[in-house]
């Protein structure tokens, strides 16, 4: 018993344990704050290539095909 003792006191002194959870923490919120950043620019970028498509598409539909007569 006097051993757990021991090694619980210890426990309460040092601070590894402490900055562990800090640095788990932070790390949690650097992670949570790219995968946003991340999900954004992906939904922004396909809006602009989606953008740019239908307007290729609107400029290859005014093109008259090969052989109408017009």
């Amino acid at each position: 018993m006097k051993t757990f003792k021991t090694l619980l006191s210890k426990f309460r002194r040092e601070e590894d344990g402490a900055a562990l959870v800090e640095y788990g923490v932070a790390l949690l919120v650097v992670i949570l704050v790219g995968t946003t950043a991340l999900v954004t620019l992906a939904n922004n970028t396909g809006t602009l290539f989606q953008g740019a498509a239908d307007a290729s598409d609107e400029v290859v539909g005014a093109i008259p095909a090969e052989g109408d007569g017009t």
